[in-house]
């Protein structure tokens, strides 16, 4: 984006954000995101908090965070500091998710290597060939 822009459309903000302009809908019509500013023809105009929010919005959709939390989280936000504590332990909740995530697919990939290298081996002893 271009630096020192203060608006920016749904389109740049669909390029920078890899959100489809749908998705920006619905997350705007749900509350996720809060009203988007528009300019005098009615057209949206996002601003670089906004796109900074949805830094953070992908950040929790990409790691499998439900909709139904994101909600609880953006609601959070918007009552203020005072949340603050309800914020860390939704955000702590949701990264011991993804901790267990990370853990089962650490322990697939080392099955998927250990079958590498099982395949490898029978391919070095001469089998395996077609």
């Amino acid at each position: 984006m271009l630096p020192g822009m203060s608006v920016y459309t749904p389109g740049q903000v669909a390029e920078e954000t890899g959100f489809s302009l749908d998705t920006l809908r619905y997350y705007e019509r749900i509350g996720l995101l809060e009203p988007i500013g528009r300019n005098a023809a009615g057209q949206r105009r996002f601003t670089q908090k906004d796109i900074g929010w949805l830094g953070m919005i992908r950040c929790l959709r990409d790691t499998g965070m439900p909709i139904a939390e994101m909600l609880r989280f953006a609601e959070l936000t918007r009552q203020g500091e005072h949340t603050i504590r309800d914020r860390i332990a939704l955000l702590e909740a949701h990264d011991r998710r993804v901790e267990a995530q990370v853990d089962n697919l650490r322990e697939k990939q080392t099955a998927i290597r250990n079958k590498i290298g099982y395949y490898r081996g029978v391919v070095g002893a001469g089998r395996g060939r077609r």
